[in-house]
């Protein structure tokens, strides 16, 4: 039986309040989740929901409590190194070097991986051109436009051909036409075969694109089923009502 892409029991995470007995602050409480390979997965939540630290934790930037967490099959908890290389990771911030020009940061990424940088030559040309950014390739990324630096970390997040792809707030600030050119990216990517995990404020978006939801609130998650399924239960409500009703007492976004 093949392994979920990603796997999470009883996950918890509490952090240290700095300062004499300011105490804790339970991000998440307990999480179980099992997003199946293949999937258009949408999590969704307010800020300081849980969320943030669930991507965290899964690409080993944030180091759990305790619970167990297996990415293909593999725990994280035994083999880190191999687990994050199943996963691409799309933050919100853009985080690489301004000064650097497109191809190079795409290839250069490679190199993190062990590919050889004639073969991640290749991949990029093949990545840059499906993301419309080619004829950028030797432009600093200083000189992108926001979409299409979004689009320059998709392509960085792919080069190494990952299962999952974590895309956080992917269209942040992208406007209307480019938005809707990443969707019918995203939506090839994941017909190939790529596991996709999507976290967005639009909801109309994760709506669109998502056949599978989960909703975090207060490090709970307090729902997780099928679209469609979501949607038909709540009668004629759209996501975003669904969304605040299960999330009303979070923090807003």
């Amino acid at each position: 039986m093949q392994s979920p892409a990603i796997e999470l029991t009883n996950l918890r995470k509490t952090y240290r309040k700095s300062g004499k007995g300011a105490g804790e602050t339970e991000a998440l409480k307990g999480a179980t989740l099992s997003i199946p390979q293949g999937e258009f997965f949408a999590l969704l939540g307010p800020n300081g929901a849980g969320k943030t630290t669930m991507i965290g934790i899964l690409t080993g930037l944030v180091v759990k409590t305790s619970g167990e967490v297996k990415v293909n099959g593999v725990s994280i908890d035994e083999d880190l190194s191999l687990a994050k290389t199943y996963i691409g990771v799309v933050p919100q911030e853009f985080n690489f070097s301004l000064f650097e020009n497109v191809q190079d940061i795409v290839v250069d990424q490679a190199g993190y991986y062990g590919i050889p940088r004639d073969e991640a030559i290749k991949r990029a040309e093949v990545l840059l051109k499906e993301l419309g950014i080619w004829d950028k390739r030797k432009d600093k990324s200083m000189a992108l436009s926001g979409g299409m630096k979004r689009r320059l970390m998709i392509a960085r997040a792919l080069i190494h051909k990952p299962a999952i792809l974590l895309l956080d707030e992917p269209t942040a600030g992208v406007d209307v036409e480019l938005r809707r050119g990443m969707w019918k990216f995203l939506r090839e990517l994941n017909e190939a075969g790529t596991t996709i995990v999507l976290t967005t404020h639009y909801l109309e978006e994760a709506e669109l694109l998502s056949r599978h939801v989960a909703i975090i609130s207060k490090g709970n998650i307090v729902a997780n089923e099928p679209m469609k399924e979501l949607l038909a239960r709540h009668g004629d409500k759209k996501l975003e009502d669904i969304f605040l009703e299960m999330t009303s007492d979070d923090p807003t976004p």
